[in-house]
């Protein structure tokens, strides 16, 4: 540094050249005359935008590069339309087919044979007279004149047989396969549309993004009609796919949302060939050296090869399939992001009892694999040792101030503070209906209900109550019914993943009700498409808070590699110290208040009075919907009356008089839509069972029965 003040220090300095004036503004003149034009009547729309003026001009050199075509081909209609002509004016068709209709054919043939004949030597007069003006025209003005005459003679052709909406052709005829050809042609996608009856016959579409190639298809964005519906476009999705003569899995059809779309924009990608026929696509994460259980995990491919990500946090997941569909390696997805997060605590569960989750035995905190009795008592002690964490939690962060926990809820910097002790917990269970299905009957909190009933509480709280704090629960079942998965359970549960199921019940059941209806049905998926299925995302998922559900094929590992991971992630956690429980060989439970916790479950673990302690046929109705009565929201007076083997008449009037009024309601029938029908509520069967308990109408119901 220099000394001196009158010396100039210089120094080389590295930077940027900046304009420091301001901008050009245009005038305001200007600015009104660019708005009038764009929005003028009087100017022609292809002259009101860069785009619009770039899209004409592309209109214009695909007409003129096809024109010789066109041409060609309204010239050769023309000229078929005008031998129909003669022939049927040679024929005497049009006075023929009326004498047929008024049955004179045989009064009238010889007058039609005679205008036959007359007609004939008309059409040879003209050939000749023809001929002759054009020898005389060849002569005079050389070949000149007979280029001018056909030139004339095409022109007419090709007006007469030019295409035109509407206009009769020749009948139809077995021809070969259609194809798909609406790129080529935007005429087809219109009669596609019209064949699919998605638009009338007088309607048409708009263009708003011509036909592109993206990826490995072509992608085109529309407005319907007014008054027509985008949704109902993706509902008959399948309908849409046969009138462009390609497979429903090469059509994906989304309602375009947001600033950009409105209910009437429809976005179509179309695929060249089946998007999930290739070989399976191996995870990201198996190169990752640790990953942020708060990032979302790469779950898989759209059809357009598009990465999809699925968040945690927040948030858990429901995994449903049949058997040998790739559930447990779709399970294994997620949890292999958080294996690979030294900073969060598992709770795995496997009810099959195989070898698919034996690595994770190597970090999990609690580990249980089997199906017999003592492993769903283990599970259920987990997680009633969970539910009384969660509690503590909530307890332990409103204690904090507003710097470290702003809005009563965990973050990063909490979840990774080890004094603190508030990690993200992740429950996982694959077989989850092992669990849920026990039969075995106990006492909780002096009511009785059966133990797999219980387990669904405790999840069912922490599914509802845990996100906030830190809890991740991800279940897998390979029995996606209402049996097995309650009502109660599946409503709190925000993301879902349907693979392949039996039919559309299972797969509302999965991904939520009527949503076959919005053209979403896991049953419609392909025996050979192993991993693939239908996502429903959580609202915050990068699919976008608009995105319904999404099918994605997901990422694959065998099982060395889910090995790798699972070893992988003991060493984050003894590098960072956080290795606890099972894995670090404590076994030991924690000493919890079990009062607490189920005066935390509230009513959820609340029994029904035993069947046998009601009066009939409530006993019955109770002992036949069993764990349904929770699960069900509605009951058909038919199906009660046949599996009870009661008159419905006689069955209604002793319902009603036990305080039980059937009703009408609207329920999905077996070809998906809905009919009305009479039946019982089960929370009115359920208030009946309530009062009966409280000897409220118990009193009149002993005294019929004590009558001989």
């Amino acid at each position: 540094m220099s000394t001196n003040p009158n010396e100039v220090e210089r120094h080389i300095f590295e930077a940027d050249i900046v304009d420091d004036e301001p901008p050009m503004r245009k005038s305001g003149w200007w600015r009104r005359f660019a708005e009038w034009w764009r929005r003028s009547s009087w100017v022609p729309a292809a002259l009101r935008s860069r785009q619009a003026f770039s899209g004409a001009a592309f209109d214009a050199a695909a007409f003129t590069v096809y024109s010789p075509k066109l041409f060609v081909g309204a010239v050769w209609r023309g000229a078929v339309l005008a031998a129909r002509a003669w022939r049927r004016w040679v024929g005497v068709r049009d006075y023929r087919d009326a004498a047929e209709h008024s049955e004179k054919l045989a009064d009238k043939f010889i007058e039609i044979r005679e205008l036959t004949l007359f007609r004939w030597k008309v059409t040879g007069a003209v050939a000749l007279f023809a001929a002759a003006v054009h020898v005389v025209l060849w002569v005079c003005f050389g070949s000149l004149a007979l280029w001018i005459a056909g030139g004339v003679a095409a022109v007419t052709l090709a007006i007469v047989g030019r295409r035109k909406e509407g206009a009769p052709g020749r009948k139809p005829v077995l021809s070969g396969p259609r194809s798909f050809a609406w790129t080529m042609e935007p005429q087809v996608l219109v009669d596609a549309f019209r064949d699919a009856k998605l638009i009338g016959k007088d309607e048409s579409l708009r263009l708003v993004e011509r036909a592109a190639r993206a990826g490995d298809g072509w992608a085109i964005t529309v407005d319907l009609p007014a008054t027509r519906k985008a949704a109902d476009v993706v509902k008959n999705r399948e309908a849409l796919a046969s009138a462009l003569a390609v497979d429903e899995v090469q059509l994906i059809v989304e309602r375009v949302r947001g600033r950009g779309g409105h209910a009437g924009r429809v976005f179509l990608w179309v695929a060249d060939e089946d998007p999930y026929a290739g070989p399976p696509v191996r995870l990201p994460l198996l190169d990752a050296e640790w990953w942020d259980a708060w990032r979302p995990i790469p779950f898989g491919l759209d059809a357009r090869n598009r990465r999809v990500d699925l968040p945690l946090v927040w948030t858990s997941l429901l995994v449903g399939a049949i058997p040998r569909q790739g559930k447990t390696s779709a399970a294994r997805i997620p949890a292999a992001g958080l294996v690979l997060d030294p900073y969060t605590r598992l709770y795995v569960f496997d009810g099959k009892g195989g070898k698919d989750w034996e690595a994770a035995e190597a970090v999990a905190h609690r580990f249980v694999c089997g199906d017999e009795i003592e492993h769903t008592t283990a599970v259920r002690d987990h997680l009633v040792e969970l539910v009384a964490e969660v509690q503590n939690r909530y307890s332990r962060m409103s204690t904090l101030d507003d710097e470290i926990c702003p809005e009563s809820k965990i973050t990063p910097a909490i979840s990774r503070d080890s004094a603190l002790g508030m990690p993200i917990t992740a429950v996982i269970i694959d077989e989850v209906q092992v669990f849920l299905e026990n039969s075995e009957r106990e006492e909780v909190g002096g009511r009785k209900t059966t133990l797999g009933g219980y387990i669904a509480d405790l999840l069912t709280y922490l599914a509802r109550k845990g996100p906030a704090v830190g809890i991740v629960v991800i279940l897998a079942t390979q029995r996606p019914d209402s049996n097995t998965i309650p009502s109660r359970l599946r409503a709190v549960l925000g993301s879902r993943f349907a693979l392949r199921v039996m039919d559309w019940r299972d797969s509302n059941i999965v991904l939520g009700e009527q949503m076959n209806t919005r053209g979403f049905d896991a049953s419609a998926l392909l025996t050979h498409h192993k991993g693939v299925g239908i996502l429903r995302p959580d609202g915050d998922t990068d699919a976008g808070e608009e995105t319904v559900a999404l099918t994605v094929r997901t990422y694959y590992m065998v099982n060395a590699e889910w090995r790798s991971i699972c070893e992988r992630g003991r060493a984050l956690r003894e590098a960072a110290g956080t290795l606890t429980g099972h894995a670090s060989g404590d076994d030991d439970q924690e000493a919890i208040d079990e009062t607490a916790v189920v005066k935390a479950l509230g009513t959820g673990t609340a029994a029904m009075p035993e069947p046998e302690n009601l009066p009939e046929p409530l006993a019955a109705v109770c002992h036949y919907l069993g764990p349904e009565l929770d699960d069900r929201e509605f009951v058909p007076t038919a199906e009660l009356a046949d599996a009870l083997d009661l008159a419905p008449g006689v069955f209604a009037q002793q319902m009603g008089d036990l305080g039980c009024r059937p009703t009408r309601n609207r329920i999905p029938a077996d070809d998906g839509e809905t009919r009305r029908v009479r039946g019982y509520f089960t929370a009115e069967i359920r208030a009946a069972v309530e009062r009966l308990a409280t000897d409220e109408i118990g009193a009149d119901a002993d005294g019929e029965d004590e009558q001989p």
